[in-house]
């Protein structure tokens, strides 16, 4: 639920690109980050169910449905369910500190631009192309998003450890 209304938080980038600027990934980083590796895994494997079969948790620009994941974002979204895995994979291996998730988000990004970019490149033919349109309008936001999640990752895990003690 909480991926789906970050899906519709958007900002439309047209013409300059057909990959909106949501806070989608934000809530998937959070989604890994607090859920862990394997349950954040299984939670956007649900939530690309959900929207495959027609239910609109998808960011709202887009055909939805199943058609969603074939457009020009399909990439960045197939890529969420390893995202948030690899995001809990790596913050939960350790002391939950705000730097182990900053690189765990920058390490979950990674993974997320490998995959939309990779599914752009289809589109496009041309590595140059894809970097246009999926990740140079949205680096300075990432950081931002990186930053707020392992923020409140750690901030999160830090009271709850209060709370348990």
């Amino acid at each position: 639920m909480f991926v789906a209304l970050c899906a519709h938080i958007t900002i439309p980038l047209m013409p300059l690109t057909p990959v909106p600027l949501t806070v989608q990934n934000l809530a998937v980083l959070l989604v890994g980050f607090l859920l862990g590796s394997r349950r954040g895994l299984a939670a956007l494997l649900l939530y690309l169910v959900e929207g495959m079969s027609g239910l609109p948790v998808f960011n709202p620009t887009g055909p939805g449905g199943i058609a969603q994941l074939f457009g020009v974002t399909g990439g960045f979204l197939l890529a969420y369910p390893l995202v948030a895995f690899v995001a809990g994979y790596l913050f939960e291996r350790g002391a939950k500190t705000f730097t182990r998730a900053a690189v765990a988000g920058i390490a979950a990004e990674a993974v997320l631009f490998a995959g939309g970019l990779s599914w752009l490149y289809v589109f496009t033919h041309s590595l140059a192309k894809a970097a246009y349109l999926g990740l140079y309008w949205f680096i300075a936001a990432e950081v931002i998003k990186v930053m707020s999640a392992a923020g409140i990752a750690a901030r999160w895990h830090r009271s709850a450890s209060r709370e348990s003690d």
